[in-house]
């Protein structure tokens, strides 16, 4: 092998001229001066067409490229600009590197994969950059990863919800695809704009082979779904459905509360005692699933039964609920309705109310009893974006996180360079 193609190989460049090699003792540093070879010369940065030369642009700049060992490389090479009928006069492109980058492609894929296998220490000391230049670097590769890929092909089932990525109500829409439950958009915000955009991505032939959406039942979800894709069913989350009847029981266990310790009729209520002191442990054996409760749980649960049909009357009505989707589906519509009836009439306030809800969200409920779609792979999903957004803590845009999180869960991960 001939010096300059080893050289091409340590250094991961392709259609490119090595000149010289030289190590700066001073700054530590190998510097490789470089030069496009003939045919990758003169091209708009941009969009790779061949163009003519404007001027020398700025002079000599250089690359950021892999370590060899412990030692730091750069290659170094002229930058001039040339003139592009579509976008006017900018940097002229280089094969080892992607337009307005300072790093090589080989470094770019090397930090990407990093970030999506290694902490946010390990990716910034064993690379020597900071934590912001790996969050420009991830959404220049999940940019060209876009490019590539068609991440929309096939989608047929999908599931959407919105997730906090920061403080101050910052929220960010994704959408799942159910048969592989790959993460396939996501986008700042969690209003009916936010959604529309995802559609308008998406396309009217695409959204027209959409066969089912999943959501949480939010209004503003429901809305968009049925202006952009009418034909698709609409399911609502089993999980988010039960957790209402959760929300509703745990107001019913907050008054009982309350009116034991006489917070409701003396302006400042005392230290808990008697009857307020015994229910303050059971909020959990009311929460918890029958199955899943401790002996003293089931002794607490025993206990409110006996001293507070008005909260135990609550509990069963939540239990009612999640029976419920756990039967057939022509045996579910039955029970809903019975569960309707009997919530409507049974003077608990929380769960009058509730009902009025469950019956706004009846089809949707049952659809989701039928065909057996939840939001699990979402909430899945959910989880590991939380995980990411802890990582990522400290990018200066949304952008970056959701690039990262793009690149760890939407199927198209990173390789490291050389590998396959």
């Amino acid at each position: 092998m001939r010096d300059a193609s080893l050289w091409r190989a340590l250094l991961g460049v392709d259609k490119t001229v090595i000149e010289q090699v030289e190590f700066d003792e001073d700054e530590q540093l190998l510097v490789a001066q470089v030069r496009p070879r003939s045919r990758a010369r003169s091209r708009c940065g941009v969009c790779g067409r061949s163009c003519p030369g404007y001027d020398g642009g700025e002079g000599r700049r250089r690359w950021r490229a892999l370590d060899l060992g412990t030692v730091q490389v750069v290659l170094e090479a002229d930058a001039p600009s040339v003139s592009c009928r579509q976008h006017g006069v900018v940097v002229a492109a280089v094969p080892w590197a992607r337009h307005g980058a300072g790093h090589t492609y080989a470094f770019d894929e090397q930090v990407a994969w990093l970030a999506t296998q290694a902490s946010k220490t390990t990716v910034t000391q064993l690379m020597r950059i900071a934590w912001r230049t790996v969050g420009s670097i991830i959404t220049r590769v999940w940019a060209d990863t876009e490019r590539q890929f068609d991440r929309f092909a096939g989608l047929k089932r999908i599931g959407i919800d919105e997730i906090s990525y920061k403080r101050g109500h910052r929220y960010l829409t994704i959408v799942v695809d159910h048969d592989s439950g790959r993460l396939v958009w996501a986008a700042p915000g969690r209003d009916k704009a936010t959604l529309h955009a995802f559609f308008d991505a998406l396309g009217e032939q695409r959204c027209a082979a959409v066969t089912h959406v999943s959501a949480d039942g939010a209004d503003w979800i429901a809305k968009v779904v049925t202006q952009r894709c009418p034909q698709a069913v609409r399911c609502a989350d089993p999980f988010h459905v039960v957790s209402w009847a959760t929300d509703a029981l745990d107001e019913v266990r907050r008054d009982a509360w309350n009116q034991a310790r006489g917070a409701v009729t003396r302006r400042r209520a005392g230290r808990a005692s008697g009857h307020a002191k015994d229910l303050k442990g059971a909020r959990y054996a009311l929460w918890k699933n029958p199955g899943n409760l401790t002996e003293k749980q089931q002794a607490k649960l025993a206990w409110v039964a006996r001293t507070d049909p008005r909260l135990y009357r609550g509990y069963l009505l939540k239990e009612g609920l999640r029976l419920v989707f756990q039967l057939p589906h022509q045996q579910a519509a039955e029970a809903l309705d019975r569960w309707v009836a009997w919530a409507r009439r049974c003077r608990i306030e929380a769960f009058v109310t509730l009902q009025r809800r469950i019956v706004k969200h009846r089809d949707s409920i049952l659809a989701a009893i039928e065909h057996g779609l939840s939001n699990g792979r979402i909430e899945s999903v959910n989880t590991k974006v939380r995980l990411i957004t802890r990582i990522a803590f400290g990018f200066r845009s949304p952008e970056s996180l959701i690039a990262l999180a793009m690149l760890s869960l939407g199927g198209h991960r990173p390789v490291l360079p050389g590998r396959n």
